[in-house]
């Protein structure tokens, strides 16, 4: 009970250091609200309300057709312009797309002529331009397909194909990358705040006190982890419930208790990563460089970012021991397909025995270099 009564103790020291230090608060801050939004905002992978344009010189049941066909939220609604204008209205960037349907273009269509359709494309869009210029071609295509079978004895396709996307129907980015934001996040901050405790202990000489007193590395070590992991925690359900759910519309499918849990148990493997390099770290810009060599290629080959199937088949299972990877796979499992612990039980104790080897090795090295000279 003593042991319990001095990591609590210890631990609600470093809660005060941290919240007396405006620039973590505001980092913390940063990192689970303005950061997680305009990544889910800025980082789009889907073409919507795209400015569109359309000069109709046929004016035919088939030219109304296709204009018709363009509809928000994949584009604006479309506005006819003149064939004088394409190049004026084109160099102002007022549309991304201005598609001109030229004369006769109803009759050469049933006539077989295969007419040209010009599709002017503003390139300096590069997403939108990429996507919207296949999205224009399928669109044109059907309904020119569609008037056909309905103009002539067109024969009906022997197979219909049944597309069902699961978990994100309309393939929305911002339900993938606020989560994803999250979770890097998490290791990011992690390590920042638990080695930048130990080596802000050593440069304010308060190590050097904690040594002299009855406490072993162990009691110092868990009061930091708790203390630093609780504030992360508290950070993610916050975010979850009201940026990735209020603001951003994100529905989770899953039980965000369960991922907490799960987050929770990670948290203890980056903070004894954290408190591992801050062992080893003389200084704040020291601690930095380590962070990058470590926390980075982790974030970036987690499956956060690039689906590990696509990376070279060594790496990816090089990084099926790496504790960031199974946080990521039961982050998805739980948030996006609802799965219970029955089915994530085995990460969890895969991240739980990671984390108390870093933390043994931490305990290690603690007594003889935490308390060096900075």
């Amino acid at each position: 009970m003593r042991k319990l009564s001095n990591i609590f103790w210890l631990g609600t020291k470093e809660l005060r250091s941290f919240l007396s230090d405006f620039v973590l608060l505001g980092l913390v801050f940063y990192s689970f609200s303005i950061a997680i939004i305009s990544q889910a905002q800025s980082y789009s992978q889907e073409l919507h309300n795209a400015s569109i344009a359309f000069v109709d010189e046929d004016n035919s049941e088939l030219s109304r057709r296709i204009i018709a066909a363009f509809l928000p939220p994949y584009f604006k609604r479309p506005e006819l312009i003149e064939e004088r204008d394409i190049n004026r209205l084109m160099d102002l960037g007022r549309y991304t797309f201005i598609i001109n349907i030229p004369p006769n273009f109803q009759r050469d269509i049933l006539a077989r002529r295969y007419p040209d359709l010009q599709i002017n494309v503003d390139a300096t869009a590069m997403v939108q331009a990429g996507l919207g210029a296949g999205y224009t071609q399928q669109i044109i295509n059907t309904e020119i397909a569609t008037f056909l079978s309905r103009t002539e004895a067109t024969p009906t396709p022997l197979v219909n194909l049944a597309i069902r996307i699961a978990y994100n129907p309309n393939v929305t980015t911002a339900w993938f990358t606020s989560v994803m934001g999250i979770i890097n996040s998490v290791t990011m901050l992690a390590i920042v705040l638990a080695g930048a405790a130990i080596v802000r202990e050593r440069e304010r000489g308060t190590m050097d006190h904690l040594m002299v007193m009855p406490l072993t590395s162990f009691e110092i070590a868990m009061s930091k982890i708790w203390a630093n992991g609780l504030v992360i925690a508290i950070a993610v359900a916050l975010s979850l419930y009201f940026v990735v759910q209020l603001l951003l519309k994100v529905p989770i499918a899953g039980s965000i208790p369960l991922f907490l849990l799960g987050a929770s148990i990670y948290l203890f493997f980056a903070t004894s990563i954290g408190i591992f390099l801050g062992t080893v770290a003389r200084s704040m810009p020291q601690l930095g460089l380590l962070y990058m060599l470590v926390a980075v290629p982790m974030n970036q080959l987690s499956g956060s970012s690039t689906p590990l199937e696509s990376m070279p088949p060594l790496l990816a299972k090089i990084m099926q021991i790496s504790p960031s990877t199974h946080f990521v796979s039961f982050a998805q499992s739980i948030l996006y397909r609802g799965a219970g612990f029955s089915v994530v039980w085995t990460q969890f104790l895969a991240i739980a025995v990671i984390g108390a080897l870093f933390l043994g090795l931490s305990l290690l090295r603690f007594r003889a270099v935490a308390a060096r000279p900075a």
